[in-house]
């Protein structure tokens, strides 16, 4: 594959890319670039760390990069994640690979580490301590929403240092890319600064799309980044996001109660999951409807279905009741394997009475 297809192959995981130039020249000049996305251990996955994670690396691998995949196990116990308890995060970190097998993704091709693991390096609390001191405490806070937090929260000290580890990961897992969300942009432009200062270098930064929650997106201003990390689907919003062990009944009764409006494209999640899920695991889309109602309507790109949306022609409950089916299909392997293999059901169930007992 030249570059150029391998480029616009990565262009539909980047939302933004930075710089284009700086990975065409990667990709010409390296046989097998490293990319790397990381997650914390906290709890059920949902299908935007699921099934979109799954696409997104299976694309990178398309396009010949070497993809990465980071249990970040302490940083979730610096940021505090399931009442701080080490062991029940790696308990979580069991269960996220479990998830994973059952996803689609290319998983032959993929590298999961742990943070665990890189710890043990000799080089990594040099290049968390260099990276600290590069930083000034504001420049850290900045980024204290790749945590999930702001920058007017009480942090804890441990916090602080989470950006400066994760900064560090990148170099430690040897990354030439970083493949994460919008809402890791700022921690990853960090590293961008850092890393030249400490003869090391600089990252291209790939930030994918960060999935809608189900329910209405709020009424507040903001950048397009800040706007998209209020919208995000969230674990801490059950009702909002789709999980992978959700029921069907489950996913029926959510997406039933999706914000839909009538003829809106732009903030409607039920049309983000047809986008960036549903269209790119099927090749059409089926909406069933009663015969009074203008019989089925098939739809063979995303494009095709928005348009009917937008025109009136598609109403937001015949969307929505197919939108369920294929989401439910799409869960369903992982389901199972939740249901027949002994390990992952135990696991999830460890992971569900972790959340319960909070």
């Amino acid at each position: 594959m030249d570059t150029e297809k391998r480029l616009a192959l990565i262009r539909e995981v980047g939302e933004e890319i930075v710089t284009e130039e700086e990975l065409k020249e990667l990709l010409d000049t390296k046989k097998k670039p490293i990319a790397y996305d990381g997650f914390e251990p906290s709890g059920r996955i949902h299908v935007a760390q699921g099934i979109l994670r799954a696409i997104n690396v299976n694309k990178m691998i398309k396009a010949g990069i070497k993809f990465k995949m980071l249990v970040a196990d302490w940083h979730g116990w610096a940021n505090n994640k399931l009442g701080g308890d080490l062991e029940k995060i790696h308990v979580a970190g069991d269960y996220m690979l479990e998830v994973w097998k059952a996803t689609g993704m290319d998983l032959d091709k993929v590298e999961f580490v742990r943070s665990t693991d890189l710890l043990n390096q000799d080089s990594y609390w040099k290049n968390v301590m260099q990276i600290a001191r590069s930083s000034t405490v504001k420049r850290i806070t900045r980024c204290a929403q790749i945590m999930g937090r702001s920058e007017s929260d009480a942090l804890s000290a441990s916090q602080i240092l989470y950006p400066c580890m994760q900064a560090a990961d990148i170099f430690g897992l040897e990354c030439d890319i970083t493949q994460l969300g919008m809402d890791q942009r700022k921690v990853n432009m960090l590293a961008r600064e850092v890393g030249p200062k400490l003869g090391l270098w600089k990252p291209v930064v790939i930030s994918h799309h960060m999935l809608m929650g189900l329910s209405q997106p709020p009424h507040t201003q903001g950048n397009n980044v800040e706007r998209a990390i209020e919208m995000k689907m969230s674990k801490s919003k059950p009702d909002s996001a789709i999980f992978m062990d959700d029921t069907e009944a489950d996913i029926k009764r959510k997406v039933s109660k999706a914000y839909c409006p009538e003829k809106q494209v732009e903030e409607n999640p039920i049309l983000e999951y047809c986008r960036y899920i549903i269209f790119e695991r099927y090749k059409e889309m089926k909406i069933e409807r009663p015969a009074k109602f203008g019989g089925d309507l098939l739809f063979g790109s995303y494009k095709e279905l928005e348009r009917s949306f937008s025109d009136g022609g598609l109403h937001p409950m015949d969307l929505k009741n197919a939108a369920a089916f294929y989401i439910n299909d799409l869960v369903k392997p992982a389901r199972e394997r939740f249901e027949k293999n002994p390990k992952a059901r135990k696991l999830l169930d460890q992971v569900k009475s972790f959340s319960a007992a909070k």
